[in-house]
């Protein structure tokens, strides 16, 4: 072969970079992974300098540089023209703005309350906030249930409810003030709370803790317990309930049961594009 021919400067089929079944190069793979790291970095920072995203990456400044720009070209990322640090753009939010009109939250939790009625063997309601009640959207009985009520778009009271209590703790104290003012605080069983002062400081509680319980405030014969689901802007929007019968879903089962229906909340909130503070993605 002479030192003219030009075969020799066309690279072998071993010397090209690979790709994979799918036609995705490892490189491509790697450089969306990086964006989509530098994306979390501002997310986490509220800002950052090209020397620190490149740090964070664990990458050269130039690497990060070419990152940042092409992020910026996109409008997810943001330069002022100060030249101070690089931030989130509102590319960001036109995209996460197309995320929740599609999501449904019944049809997010459908397979937690699904499970937890089956694993339960009690009713496992899902409600949301209308008009100063809480009505129920969903619902699933377990396998051994005595329950007969259907309880799917009936509208319950929110002082006497596990579900509603939750859903009252998620409000602001004067949307929530203006809701009892409206709605007031009725006895239905003895146990029923109608103490304003009262509910408040049990909201204070179930804020905290993340988690509600009733004995027989609603109905005569009735426990339930519940936890919140919340949004991509961590705002209260349902909440999922266990109930049973008061001799057989005792104040123990529902402690018992908390964590778990807790963790179904957290799993069903993620779906919903909620991110708690303390755990980033």
């Amino acid at each position: 072969m002479s030192s003219s021919d030009p075969r020799p400067l066309i690279a072998s089929d071993a010397s090209k970079e690979q790709t994979t079944t799918d036609g995705v190069t490892p490189g491509g793979v790697q450089s969306v992974d990086r964006a989509i790291t530098v994306l979390e970095v501002l997310a986490r920072t509220g800002g950052s300098t090209v020397t620190e995203v490149a740090a964070e990456l664990g990458v050269h400044k130039s690497t990060a540089s070419r990152l940042l720009g092409a992020l910026e070209a996109r409008g997810l990322v943001h330069h002022p023209s100060d030249g101070s640090r690089y931030e989130l753009g509102f590319g960001i939010l036109r995209l996460a703005h197309a995320i929740p009109g599609r999501l449904s939250v019944v049809a997010e939790a459908r397979d937690e309350i699904r499970r937890l009625a089956r694993t339960h063997s009690e009713t496992v309601n899902l409600a949301v906030l209308r008009e100063g009640q809480a009505v129920n959207v969903d619902q699933e009985m377990g396998p051994s249930s005595i329950a007969t009520h259907d309880w799917i778009g009936s509208l319950t009271p929110l002082h006497a409810t596990a579900s509603g209590k939750v859903l009252l703790a998620g409000l602001s104290s004067d949307e929530r003030a203006r809701v009892l003012r409206t709605r007031g605080l009725p006895a239905l069983t003895a146990r029923t709370i109608t103490s304003r002062k009262q509910l408040e400081r049990q909201l204070i509680d179930v804020a905290a803790q993340g988690y509600a319980t009733v004995c027989e405030e609603f109905e005569i014969g009735l426990n339930s317990v519940a936890v919140p689901v919340r949004d991509h802007l961590g705002t209260v929007i349902a909440s999922i309930s266990v109930s049973g019968p008061a001799f057989r879903f005792t104040e123990e089962k529902m402690t018992d049961l908390v964590e778990e229906l807790r963790e179904a909340g957290e799993r069903v909130s993620g779906r919903m594009g909620y991110v708690p503070v303390d755990k980033p993605e």
